[in-house]
């Protein structure tokens, strides 16, 4: 039996005081000292006409806006970003909207893009910290099936006239934010490994459209939040199929293995959009997970701000997190649970490679030896706390475990193994 990641000694739990690089804090003393701490821009226009700038493109698809200009306002209003946070943040904006440029580029450049047919993808959706990662990693190995990368997510449409494969430059920019998040945050990837060649979760490209969870992971915005929860996210799936066909047009296989706790909220929009998709639903008690993932998100908001608050990110996730439970078990009932298949975070450490064959042959794959063998090398790959050891605990964010009991009773009581 796996020992629980609670008991563990490693990363930090002074979330409130991040950890500075000593360059960095002498770097920010200077930005404030020159009054420079407001720059660059976020501006929404500025931030679209620098992209277009960069790229010589204009058409961004039509995309709605708001969604921009609504996490602007909440980021100016709340995130208390350090100088580097925001260049980083005006970084990311720019890239998401050069991304989209170039992608909507190559539709019109090929249009059979758009009309490349994308098998019944495999998509896991559990709860955060509950073995989805470990799960993605291993079901991704199967030479049949296909995931999206890290350097693939940060740039999904290629850089035009530069060479493919191990040369292609959205490798090298991968590889550079990788050692920069490692010197920024040495401890966070012993929370959640950010790795350029690695499977990644496919949330970063429905953020493309401005409606996902990746600001509020990493950012103090509960305006946004709280916007975002009330939003239709039809416009931001369905760009995500096209940026997948997209990245199909560029390398196979075509069948997609999708993963990120976002599609909780979302899974009849999921359903929609892939109608043929097999939803995996990772479990684990949330009264071990919660503390968990309100640690990652306190060591992510530590990377842009020297503002941490980790009741408040207690306070928060705990609700949040229990709305996407709420939620998606609202959708699988309103089906009768088809095209779901549930996976015990306890039967994963057990028996990987017994769940994942029981997940191949619920999504209609045949048993292959070559993929039994690729399955197997990636496990043997992938050492428990390669990256370190996560410490945390539920107090740190005031929180109880009676307090994240009580919140997912019904949860708990349908799906907590009974010992």
């Amino acid at each position: 039996m796996v020992q629980g990641p609670a008991k563990l000694q490693g990363t930090s739990r002074e979330y409130s005081r991040p950890y500075r690089p000593t360059a960095l804090k002498a770097a920010h003393g200077l930005v404030r000292a020159l009054r420079l701490h407001d720059l660059p821009s976020l501006d929404p226009d500025r931030l679209i006409a620098r992209a277009r700038r960069a790229e010589g493109l204009n058409d961004l698809g039509e995309p709605d806006l708001e969604p921009l200009r609504v996490l602007v306002r909440s980021i100016e209003a709340e995130a208390q970003l350090h100088p580097l946070g925001r260049v980083a943040t005006a970084g990311r904006l720019i890239q998401t909207l050069r991304n989209r440029l170039r992608a909507v580029a190559e539709f019109e450049r090929d249009p059979t893009i758009l009309t490349r047919p994308l098998p019944s993808p495999i998509v896991i959706s559990g709860l955060q910290r509950t073995g989805t990662t470990l799960l993605h990693r291993l079901l991704a190995s199967d030479p049949r099936l296909r995931a999206l990368r890290s350097w693939e997510a940060l740039n999904p449409a290629a850089l035009r006239g530069a060479p493919r494969g191990e040369k292609d430059p959205r490798r090298v920019q991968a590889a550079r934010a990788e050692a920069g998040l490692k010197w920024l945050s040495p401890d966070f990837f012993a929370v959640h490994p950010v790795e350029a060649s690695a499977p990644e979760e496919e949330v970063l490209l429905l953020d493309h459209s401005f409606l996902s969870t990746v600001p509020e992971a990493t950012l103090r915005v509960p305006t946004y939040s709280a916007w975002l929860e009330q939003q239709d996210q039809t416009q931001a799936y369905t760009m995500l199929h096209r940026l997948l066909q997209l990245l199909t047009s560029q390398e196979g296989p075509d069948r997609w293995v999708l993963k990120t706790p976002h599609h909780l909220e979302w899974l009849d929009t999921v359903w929609n959009v892939f109608p043929d998709a097999t939803v995996v639903m990772t479990h684990r008690d949330p009264v071990v997970t919660v503390g968990s993932f309100c640690s990652m998100v306190a060591h992510g908001r530590g990377v842009m701000s020297d503002v941490v608050d980790p009741k408040e990110i207690g306070r928060d996730w705990l609700e949040k997190v229990g709305r996407m439970m709420d939620r998606a078990l609202a959708s699988r009932d309103a089906r009768g649970d088809r095209g779901v298949i549930d996976v015990q975070y306890a039967d994963l450490m057990r028996d990987p490679l017994g769940e994942i064959a029981r997940i191949r042959a619920a999504a209609s794959l045949e048993p292959d030896p070559a993929a039994d063998a690729a399955v197997a090398a990636a496990l043997a790959s992938m050492p428990k706390d390669r990256h370190g050891s996560h410490s945390y605990d539920l107090a740190d964010f005031g929180l109880t475990s009676t307090m994240v009991a009580d919140r997912f009773a019904a949860y708990r009581e349908r799906f907590t193994p009974k010992r």
